[in-house]
């Protein structure tokens, strides 16, 4: 009964909502006579607060309709390449030819970003799609919230995932392609390349984890802990629940947004309050500018979605409890995942010191599973002072990140459809300072 009662509740608060949205318009529009009145700014601060908090927020949209390189402004063109059930695979598209850039001599290089399924919309990874494009064509996993897929369109396992990622990466082709996955994405990503290395498939040329929890035995956080603690029984019984009409996944068995939210709050509660106060700051001193892009922020990191019981069931007990990944146990639809078996693709691994999610050393196994990738193909920084979402936003993600997945993609050049030695000598391990 909780979803629909939570369901009620948001019933109840939108006409407040409305309301309060009204109101904030209308007193910080210069052009409205309420802007002028004294205390303006104060109310309108306050019923925006007000609103921030009680709305739902519905998905937002990446809008990315231009970037800038080297004094030009690229159109993009935000395309549907692929598209499933529960997620679809988009592209950006540059049109080179009406900045008046050019791609050059050099192939083009292909990232493909893996967002996760672990609450937001992939959307929350918008600053990365942005700093890729300038010098990249760009694709992204984009998630559908569960509770908008029909129970007709059946179950959607991790097993799911990896195949997935498999059909992503054929469609857009290896021969350029650089996968780059963060958080949970990093688990379905390493074995989906790994069982396409076990079947003798072409391959990406670089695999970039992020953040992730190859192996969470390692350092656990307090989300590890959890899901080690508590018996998979638990998790059914307290955190799966019905999807209520008139939903199309009217009858679904997800985990909820709502419930996810709740969680995401609890772990981190400085990044949401330091967002809404900030906007409430801005628009007190009427800077509707830095406001609009703190609201954006708050929707973003605000906006989650319903994920399919079964996959974060399967996460839970194959990634937290029973470490298959990292002991070697685990097989998908029957095939066991080997990334000992990748031999031919670059491995970059990439860590915040601070992070509390996934803790020090969870991405950096990857390397002890990939004995087959050679040393000089290896790298992994650890970026210090850095949080789980600093590593994807924010100056961490622009000053000692990006530059790192950069200089691994240029270090590549390309001979066909084979990867060439790496230019500029052998990978070893480095810290971001």
């Amino acid at each position: 009964m909780l979803y629909p009662f939570v369901e009620y509740q948001r019933a109840l608060l939108a006409p407040l909502t409305v309301w309060a949205a009204g109101i904030t318009n209308a007193w910080i529009d210069p052009d409205s006579p309420f802007s002028h009145l004294p205390g303006a700014p104060c109310l309108a601060a306050g019923c925006d607060l007000f609103y921030r908090l009680a709305v739902t927020c519905g998905k937002p949209a990446f809008g990315i309709t231009a970037v800038e390189h080297d004094g030009r402004t690229i159109p993009v063109t935000e395309q549907v390449a692929l598209e499933g059930p529960f997620c679809r695979l988009l592209r950006f598209a540059r049109d080179l030819a009406a900045s008046g850039a050019t791609a050059g001599q050099e192939p083009q290089a292909v990232v493909l970003v893996c967002a996760p399924l672990a609450g937001h919309h992939a959307v929350l990874l918008r600053e990365v799609v942005e700093t890729l494009l300038p010098a990249h064509d760009v694709y992204v996993t984009d998630w559908t919230d569960a509770r908008h897929v029909p129970v007709a369109e059946g179950p959607f396992h991790l097993d799911d995932d990896v195949y997935q990622l498999q059909a992503f990466i054929r469609h857009i082709g290896t021969r350029h392609l650089h996968v780059l996955a963060v958080c949970q994405a990093t688990v379905p990503a390493l074995a989906a390349i790994s069982l396409l290395a076990t079947a003798g498939e072409p391959v990406p040329v670089s695999l970039i984890l992020m953040g992730g929890p190859i192996d969470a035995r390692r350092s656990p956080t307090a989300i590890d802990r959890l899901a080690a603690r508590q018996p998979l029984a638990w998790f059914q019984q307290n955190l799966i629940h019905a999807v209520p009409p008139p939903y199309p996944g009217a009858g679904r068995r997800v985990y909820p947004g709502f419930l996810q939210h709740a969680g995401l709050v609890a772990a981190n509660p400085d990044r949401l309050v330091g967002s809404h106060w900030d906007c409430f700051i801005d628009l007190l001193r009427g800077d509707i500018g830095r406001a609009e892009a703190h609201r954006r922020v708050c929707d973003e990191y605000n906006a989650v979605l319903d994920m399919p019981a079964e996959f974060y069931l399967d996460t839970i007990q194959a990634v937290f409890q029973e470490f298959r990944l990292a002991r070697g146990h685990w097989s998908v639809r029957g095939r066991p995942v080997r990334p000992q078996d990748i031999h031919a693709t670059a491995l970059l691994t990439i860590e915040g010191e601070l992070d509390d999610i996934s803790g020090r050393g969870q991405t950096h196994a990857a390397h002890d599973l990939c004995p087959g990738i050679d040393a000089r193909d290896r790298r992994h920084v650890m970026v210090r002072q850095c949080g789980h979402y600093d590593l994807f936003s924010g100056p961490h993600w622009r000053t000692e990140v990006y530059p790192a997945i950069h200089d691994l993609i240029r270090q590549y050049a390309f001979d066909g459809a084979s990867r060439v030695e790496p230019v500029g000598g052998r990978w070893m391990e480095r810290n971001a300072n």
